[in-house]
């Protein structure tokens, strides 16, 4: 068992190996992070990004797909997923995805994504988008 300092320096030093454009060492260290803390949401949600950047696009989907099960409401894990979904040339599925990122969360970029003009949810208690 390793210490939590040793996983937490394994972790940022993933995080910077990802920066550096090394998503396979990157991975290599969020290997073990993850086999000793296997719940860790941060670390599961580096290695997602890792595998994109490595063209895992099967392991990528997955690692994002499990965040999302803990996290639905995790905007950009819904973006990233859309956009691993996206250059796996499943663009249907994509967008659903785009949608949702963008639905919680109106940055530019998610709204872009989304195809939509511009975004911005009605305030509460307004009817506005009802129909009405």
């Amino acid at each position: 068992m390793t210490s939590p300092e040793t996983n937490l320096i394994q972790f940022r030093a993933a995080e910077q190996l990802l920066e550096a454009r090394d998503p396979r060492g990157a991975v290599d260290l969020l290997d073990g992070v993850i086999e000793e803390h296997p719940e860790h949401r941060g670390a599961r949600l580096l290695r997602a990004r890792a595998y994109f950047l490595a063209a895992r696009l099967r392991s990528a989907e997955q690692e994002f797909q499990w965040v999302l099960e803990r996290e639905p409401d995790n905007a950009f894990a819904h973006f990233a997923l859309a956009r691993t979904l996206q250059r796996a040339a499943r663009d249907q599925e994509a967008r659903g995805h785009f949608k949702l990122a963008a639905a919680l969360n109106p940055r530019p970029d998610f709204v872009e994504a989304a195809g939509f003009d511009d975004f911005a949810p009605p305030e509460p208690g307004s009817t506005e988008d009802l129909g009405n």
